[in-house]
């Protein structure tokens, strides 16, 4: 092979190399700046993911915190409640260990029968809301609405001495006076020496020292063998 050929062929593989060259770099560039592009707007999108993890991740503390809270209120509730629930059912049970013993041997109005068979019901059904469902809303509700519906009835004095505990268990105390009240005006009820004791601890919550003291002397006073009695003196010596 003569020389010349030997250089026309090495001039022509330099010529296809520099413009290969030159073609080449400009698809080179265009593919780093789409390249460029493409992590520019991944990198936004990986910011905003953050973001929003963060935010994600500051309403479920909020939200947890939320929930303890709440759950520590029900809690509160619950227990505040239970403890009403004991007190009104040991103060159900009072009633028969203050009764005098004299007194079971008079008749008693408020101890006898109906002769409405509506009326016996209804009284029981409110009567075993208390002693054995332990329903006392439901309790409060049925003997409110027992008053309502048989307003002269034998049951009066025992519904509203059943109201006045319900009530003064909540604490709520004019309401419970005024059940209270019904009782102690019944002569002859078995649970009118507790109520009267009641209406002494409302007068005296009440600030109402002379009112309290009459209520306690009363119950000294008419029932002297009775527990209540003995609770009305300790009650007065208190007083002094």
């Amino acid at each position: 092979m003569s020389s010349n050929k030997v250089m026309r062929k090495l001039a022509l593989v330099l010529l296809m190399s520099a413009a290969t060259q030159v073609v080449a770099a400009p698809v080179s560039a265009a593919n780093l700046d789409s390249l460029e592009r493409m992590l520019e707007a991944q990198g936004q999108v990986q910011l905003q993911m953050q973001r929003r993890l963060e935010q994600m991740s500051s309403d479920i503390d909020e939200l947890r915190g939320n929930v303890e809270r709440n759950s520590y209120d029900i809690k509160k509730i619950v227990e505040r409640q239970r403890e009403i629930y004991r007190e009104v059912d040991n103060l159900s049970r009072q009633p028969e260990k203050a009764a005098p013993a004299e007194e079971k041997k008079e008749p008693a109005s408020t101890e006898a029968y109906s002769s409405n068979v509506s009326e016996n019901a209804a009284y029981e059904k409110a009567v075993n809301l208390i002693l054995k469902d332990k329903d006392y809303k439901g309790a409060t509700k049925a003997f409110q609405s027992f008053l309502t519906t048989y307003p002269d009835s034998v049951y009066k004095p025992n519904a509203s001495y059943w109201l006045g505990q319900l009530f003064f268990a909540q604490n709520q105390l004019a309401d419970a006076a005024t059940n209270f009240k019904v009782v102690a005006d019944t002569k002859d009820s078995s649970k009118r020496a507790d109520a009267l004791l009641k209406l002494g601890v409302i007068a005296e919550r009440s600030n109402d020292v002379a009112t309290a003291k009459t209520y306690y002397q009363e119950v000294v006073k008419s029932y002297p063998n009775s527990t209540t009695a003995q609770q009305a003196k300790t009650a007065l010596a208190k007083l002094k």
